[in-house]
């Protein structure tokens, strides 16, 4: 059933928008959430429909808004083995792992990490719906690491501000083709859509974005390299477009870069190598602060299985 609430604008407000009158009160629901309510026709100003957040209130008139009842999820609950790092009733925190993509998309119509954690205690944020509810951030269907989600409105838009402002502390660590020979850098390279391949993303680009990338060597091996990255934006594919462009593209990623084991490698290492189908770039770490309290709070993930398998291999044939 829809709640209805009714103000009454004091003099003092007079010249307040409606969104931010009404987000004063209505302190669950966001600003863009207020937005789409009022644009709906579901707030009247002095017994006529609002129609525009952004009306300038005179002072005296009554407002009513109505909020209806969320409408039934359109996605499906599909249990997921999943690892939940942190829960609260503001967010949760996973560890996701590869293959699990983080919303429904083309073909892919559920088994998501959204699919499996929609049907938890609290459910998702109503933002992003009905197909990315709750969803702030992403992570590649292939790269694994630390997520986090949010279960609220309010939740929600205050952890997007964070990740449009930049302001979360996100490290990843990457295994490479070649040996880097800087012990750390930067990358500064615009990305935007390839000239050519309009599915890619590439320093190639009729239309660029601001993007950069900070690097540090974690260990070298003979002809491979794990390195700890931290983006200062967040563009899409910008890790492995950055990682590519330097001549270093990660092991096994299938579209930027793309290499193949020659014979002279350790047989275990290039046995290993053989069977890997995805990149090996995992989000070791988030500190973010929470969505309520303000407080920081840092979340770690350790090395999925595969990659940190073929690091003991290299560890190994490098005689270490």
């Amino acid at each position: 059933m829809a709640d209805l609430y009714t103000y009454t604008v004091t003099p003092e407000e007079a010249g307040t928008r409606l969104d931010i009158f009404l987000a004063e009160r209505l302190t669950a629901l966001t600003r863009s959430r207020l937005k789409t309510l009022i644009a709906a026709g579901h707030a009247s100003v002095a017994d006529r429909v609002a129609g525009k957040a952004g009306r300038l209130l005179k002072g005296g008139e009554r407002v009513v808004v109505v909020v209806p009842d969320p409408a039934p999820p359109e996605l499906s609950y599909n249990p997921v083995d999943l690892d939940i790092l942190y829960e609260d009733e503001d967010m949760v925190v996973v560890n996701k792992g590869a293959g699990l993509a983080v919303h429904p998309g083309a073909g892919r119509p559920d088994s998501t990490l959204v699919n499996a954690l929609i049907g938890r205690p609290g459910g998702l944020s109503s933002v992003g719906a009905p197909v990315r509810p709750g969803v702030v951030h992403r992570l590649d269907m292939d790269t694994t690491g630390v997520m986090v989600v949010a279960k609220k409105d309010i939740s929600h838009e205050n952890l997007a501000t964070q990740f449009k402002e930049h302001t979360p502390d996100r490290s990843y660590v990457a295994l490479v083709w070649g040996v880097v020979k800087k012990k750390s850098g930067r990358i500064d390279a615009p990305l935007g859509r390839d000239i050519a391949d309009r599915k890619k993303i590439s320093t190639r680009s009729k239309k660029t974005r601001h993007a950069a990338t900070r690097y540090a060597v974690l260990k070298s091996f003979p002809g491979f390299t794990l390195v700890e990255l931290k983006p200062e934006t967040g563009r899409t594919h910008q890790l492995r477009v950055h990682l590519t462009s330097i001549n270093h593209p990660i092991v096994g990623d299938p579209v930027y870069g793309a290499r193949k084991p020659h014979t002279g490698l350790d047989k275990p290492v290039y046995d290993f190598i053989k069977r890997i189908k995805r990149q090996l770039l995992h989000a070791a770490t988030l500190g973010i602060k929470h969505p309520v309290t303000g407080e920081f709070m840092e979340f770690k993930a350790p090395m999925p299985p595969d990659m940190a398998e073929l690091v003991k291999r290299l560890e190994r044939a490098a005689g270490w």
